[in-house]
């Protein structure tokens, strides 16, 4: 016997698709009981306002967090045609689809580039009971 059948058997694999199905019902009451509790804040201090209650042993507080950020196209837009260049951040990166556009006409060798690439790689596992 291998030592990967030793670290992986069906019962583990049993388990591991168990957890996931508890692990799936309980974020989906868990959503249900934050919908629930900024209800609550919603219909007795307001909507987006924060908010604080005790209910028993318990002290609930409602955060309400804002974030704005600028469209880039429209904002890019304005700004050009309000002469204020300065405010424009212009950022140089590769085109991916012309440098593989130069590759393949022969333009480039695609060797030049090979220790600009760089790799990513993910993990992904799925179960799936027969």
């Amino acid at each position: 016997m291998n030592s990967s059948n030793t670290i992986l058997s069906e019962e583990s694999i049993g388990r591991y698709c168990q957890l996931t199905e508890e692990a799936k019902k309980i974020d989906k009451e868990l959503k249900e009981l934050k919908q629930r509790i900024n209800l609550y804040f919603d219909e007795s201090v307001g909507v987006n306002e924060k908010g604080e209650i005790t209910l028993g042993d318990y002290k609930i507080t409602r955060q309400i967090r804002n974030s704005e950020s600028y469209d880039d196209v429209k904002t890019v837009e304005k700004l050009e045609a309000l002469n204020l260049n300065d405010c424009i951040e212009y950022v140089k990166k590769p085109d991916p689809k012309k440098i593989e556009a130069v590759i393949t006409l022969g333009l480039l060798d695609s060797n030049v580039l090979s220790d600009c690439v760089n790799h990513k790689i993910t993990q992904a596992i799925v179960v799936r009971q027969k």
